[in-house]
């Protein structure tokens, strides 16, 4: 089925410098919008770059003790 939509010139000329050659508008908005989906993240395990993983985990808790405290 198609449908017809309406884009404003700036859009149809971002959508068109996304355009690789082949693709259709439409193969641009699937492609586009399929990594917009939500994966659960198991996807994202060991995935970590970097060496600065303890202070991120410092923070994480240090944000989770000042939660508590708001909620008193």
């Amino acid at each position: 089925m198609t449908k017809v939509i309406s884009l404003s010139e700036e859009a149809y000329k971002i959508l068109k410098k996304l355009k690789r050659s082949g693709e259709s508008f439409s193969d641009v908005i699937i492609r586009i919008t399929k990594s917009m989906e939500k994966k659960p993240l198991i996807e994202y395990a060991g995935k970590w770059i970097g060496n600065d993983i303890d202070e991120i985990f410092k923070n994480i808790l240090s944000e989770g003790e000042i939660s508590k405290t708001r909620e008193i």
